[in-house]
């Protein structure tokens, strides 16, 4: 097993690593969210709770790649953190990840059918999203912050983190912002939380794989 795996599982849901600074980045998002509720923007709600669970997803797959494969996960975070949910999950992370997607909607123009350069609006800022977040990722793992194993993940070959490390979080996010009816973006995200809380249980509590 990789050294960095390693170090990951050493800390792994450990809390002896609590921070105070935890509870400050928690009330920092629930404003946020608590912000666009009061404002009765539930489309920016639920799209940012889409691209939270889209992560999740993301995030139990990479857990279940270090279980099967036996040497890493295609990401690790294993240091620097003040509790580690998944091998490559931290809380900061999560936390991140919670605001990203309501950050991502409001840069959309209100008109669906603007073009940017040519290229639908919605696809051109989930490019240009998903390339500002690959280039962060780059750094955090220069900073050894994040830890990749594999060639095929790397700075050296970054087309799969931005394809399925990225790209499709802000796709997603902005489906379901779009959406006409908000029984309908519901139903989408219920079900894809739904399915993270399953797996969870699954693999993790039941299994105990991840």
């Amino acid at each position: 097993m990789a050294e960095s795996a390693l170090r990951a599982l050493a800390i792994l849901r450990d809390p002896a690593g609590f921070q105070w600074y935890v509870v400050s980045i928690l009330i920092f998002v629930i404003y946020i969210y608590y912000t666009e509720i009061g404002r009765g923007n539930w489309s920016v709600v639920l799209a940012g709770l889409a691209l939270w669970g889209a992560d999740w997803f993301n995030e139990i797959v990479n857990a279940l790649v270090l279980h099967f494969s036996g040497y890493a996960p295609i990401w690790g975070a294993p240091a620097g953190t003040a509790y580690l949910i998944l091998v490559g999950l931290n809380i900061e992370i999560m936390f991140m990840f919670a605001v990203m997607g309501i950050a991502a909607v409001k840069l959309l123009p209100a008109d669906k059918k603007r073009k940017i350069f040519g290229i639908p609006n919605r696809l051109f800022y989930a490019l240009l999203s998903a390339a500002m977040a690959v280039g962060v990722e780059i750094l955090l793992n220069l900073a050894g912050a994040l830890t990749w194993e594999y060639a095929w993940w790397s700075a050296r070959f970054p087309f799969l983190i931005f394809i399925f490390g990225y790209l499709h979080f802000f796709l997603i996010a902005f489906w379901v912002y779009d959406m006409e009816k908000i029984r309908q973006k519901a139903a989408v995200v219920g079900a894809l939380l739904g399915l993270d809380a399953l797996a969870l249980v699954l693999f993790g509590a039941v299994l105990g794989w991840i």
